[in-house]
């Protein structure tokens, strides 16, 4: 699937994001919200360095947005993930309104948004999300792949 310039565009900030994750021995994936063609919220996984399992790269992102925007309703927001968001981070997006989501790979293992589950567009809930996947998907799998390589071969900073 082709996207706009302006999508890739954006994709790459998300990846950017991924690759100070990766600095931080953090699982390498990035997000950025946009507003009105415009970022106005990123993160990255910060779970080890935060010591919480709710610090996933959408999380801070959305949180970032709505700080910029104070208001916690991104109904005219898309993000672009490295990853396909986990059930937490799709309930979030959901929670809060998301428009549209563009994320590179799927997540076989907690995948939330197509893989395993589809809860983004799920026509049982009150929103729905439209969904795009493959987005330099292979720029995204890239970064995790060689950051579980070092991983499983010990290399790691984390104790």
């Amino acid at each position: 699937m082709l996207f706009e310039e302006t999508q890739y565009r954006f994709m790459y900030a998300a990846l950017q994001e991924a690759e100070k994750a990766f600095e931080e021995n953090e699982v390498p994936v990035g997000a950025v919200v946009v507003y009105k063609n415009k970022i106005i919220g990123k993160g990255y996984n910060q779970v080890e360095k935060l010591k919480d399992a709710t610090a996933h790269a959408e999380m801070i992102a959305l949180t970032s947005a709505s700080n910029h925007l104070g208001n916690w309703r991104l109904n005219e927001c898309d993000i672009y993930v490295t990853m396909e968001p986990c059930i937490m981070c799709t309930g979030a997006l959901l929670s809060s309104r998301i428009s549209r989501l563009f994320y590179g790979i799927s997540d076989l293992k907690f995948g939330a948004c197509g893989s395993i589950h589809n809860l983004a567009e799920n026509s049982k809930t009150n929103h729905s999300i439209k969904v795009f996947s493959g987005i330099l998907a292979k720029e995204s799998e890239q970064l995790l792949k060689i950051f579980f390589s070092q991983h499983r071969k010990g290399t790691e900073k984390i104790s």
